[in-house]
Order: structure tokens, then sequence, then C-alpha cells
């Protein structure tokens, strides 16, 4: 079992302390967090080991499980990775491209494994559906929520639509080759509303729409490509397969045909793969145990964090054009 520690006892922070505690792939060292008021607190009400130096808690576990707000993601890898010790980081990897990369950089240099906190790849309904997904050609998501003042200190894109950019990215075999979008402040002082086309090289379009003033919570995302047409709806775990297929010569009392202005019959069929409940914050942190114990790429590697980032910050940058 690998040792672990958590830097950052807030609200998600608890839940990795929580997760890790239970797991069978780790043991709990302890945690770290800068407010020592809150780290006692918290120590006090679930019986958490508090380290009040962050030094101290890295050297005492092999993984370094990053949980505070994403200006400090940077700091505290680093000091861990300099230390040999793998990292996961919650989403978005760092604040800027510039430090990811260094993050890249250390990774390699000290021959240690990093995962990000993309935790929608673990979502059952896009498990499910996932390795249907081949060669899309048109994705439009949407990715609402009610207003929550926590954070609302980074723009919509890096709080919600990023989840979106790192499943798209994911399942999209092409570079980038355009964005163009548009932010709306409303409430906050960073947008609350955002949309951005994506295009992609391979001709791929992707038309994302993130909300967090919404007076309803949405998070879907609906894949279209040659002869089919997948539906995830991330919030209530549910998939919806479309396919299409030549239409038989002599089709049954109850099939579906449709037929186009060039003569040509298809077929259009359903399929409904298992959609299996999971806990997926504790999927991803025992993949990552996994990844370390057999020495294998990372389910969210790295540089797809950095990657994800990456597009953001490009998605970001066309607010102003």
């Amino acid at each position: 079992m690998l040792k672990v520690g958590v830097l950052g006892a807030g609200h998600l922070g608890k839940i990795h302390l929580r997760l890790l505690n239970q797991s069978e792939k780790y043991i709990l060292v302890g945690f770290h967090d800068p407010d020592a008021i809150n780290g006692k607190k918290v120590a006090d009400e679930f019986g958490y080991k508090y380290f009040d130096n962050i030094n101290t808690l890295i050297d005492a576990v092999d993984v370094v499980n990053i949980v505070t707000p994403t200006l400090s993601h940077f700091d505290c890898a680093k000091k861990a990775m300099e230390k040999g010790r793998h990292v996961f980081i919650e989403k978005p990897i760092t604040n800027t491209l510039e430090e990811a990369e260094e993050l890249l950089f250390l990774e390699k240099k000290h021959g240690v494994k990093g995962q990000v906190g993309h935790v929608e790849r673990f979502n059952p309904a896009f498990s499910a559906v996932k390795d249907n997904i081949q060669n899309p050609m048109f994705i439009e998501t949407h990715r609402l929520a009610e207003f929550n003042p926590r954070g609302t200190d980074v723009p919509v894109v890096l709080d919600l639509m990023i989840h979106d950019i790192d499943a798209i990215l994911s399942v999209v075999n092409s570079k980038v080759k355009q964005i163009n979008a548009s932010g709306v402040s409303v409430l906050s002082t960073s947008p609350d509303i955002a949309n951005a086309r994506i295009e992609f090289e391979n001709g791929c379009v992707a038309n994302l729409t993130a909300s967090r003033i919404s007076l309803k919570n949405m998070r879907k995302s609906r894949f279209f490509q040659k002869d089919a047409y997948i539906s995830v709806d991330f919030l209530e775990k549910k998939v919806e397969v479309v396919k299409m297929k030549d239409a038989p010569e002599t089709p049954g009392d109850f099939d579906m045909i449709l037929q186009n202005a060039e003569g040509v019959r298809k077929q259009i069929y359903f399929e409904n793969p298992d959609v299996e409940n999971n806990n997926a914050i504790l999927d991803e942190l025992e993949t990552f145990a996994d990844a370390i114990n057999n020495n294998t790429t990372p389910v969210v590697s790295l540089e797809q964090g950095t990657n994800a980032l990456r597009v953001a910050l490009q998605v970001i940058a066309s607010f102003s054009r």
C-alpha cells in the first residue's frame, strides 16, 4: 500500500481524506492545511493526523494529493516532486501554462508520476460509451450550474468548462486549429457564462457552453459521428446511443428505416450500454495507485492536464479578441 498525504482540507480536500482513508490501496498518513485553525478542527472532528509543516508531511509519504487552491498547485507539486514523490493534482493542473510545463519537466527529471483530477473521465456514463465514440465530427456540451460563491475566483472556463475540454480532447484525435469564444461577467469579476467553438484540424467542431448562474444544473454532452449519435448525461449518469446501418432488403415490421434524397436506406437501432454506479473520485485516486504500482501511464496524465489547461486559456484569451 502507498503512503499518501493530502494538502488542503477544504470542501474537496475533506472528501479526498475520507476516500483515501477508506481505500485499500493507500495508507493515509495525514494532511496539511496552511490554516492551522481549520487543520486542527478537521483533525479533531475526523481523527486524521494534522501536520503543521508541509515538508514534514511530504517526507513521510510516497504520494502527495494536492487539493489546494489552484494558485498554490505548482508550488506544492514542485516541492513534492523534487523530493521524489508522486503527485495527484486537482484540476486545473496549475494557474499558468508555464507552471504546467515545468511540472512536466520535473516529472521526467525525478522519475515520478502525476495525475490530474479531471474526475468526469471516471463518470460511469462517460466510461460506458467512451469506446463507442469513434472519430466524432460535431460535439455539443452544456455544463450549467446554480450559482455558488465557491470557485468564482476563477473564470467559468477553468471552473466548469475545463471538464468538457478534457473529455473532448480525450476522444478527438486531432490538434486544435482555431478557437472562437465569448464570455460574460454577471455576478463575478470574471466571466460567469461562456461559449466556445473549437475547430480541430481533422474537421471536427466542438461547441461548448458553461454557466454558473443557471436556474438548474445540467451536464450533458452530445457526440455526432458517421452513422451514430451518442448522448452522455454526466449529472444523471445516463447514456443514449443511436446508430445507423444499411437497411435490410426486407425490413421487419418494427424496423426504423430512413431514406435520403439519393435513395440510400439506413436502419436506425439503439444500444443501451450498462452504466455501473461508482465513486468517480475514489476511482481516479485508485487508478493512480495502480499506475504507480504497475509503472503505467495514469488515466489523466500531467501532459493531458496541461493540454486541457492550454485550450482553456486559449478560450479565455479569445474573449478579448
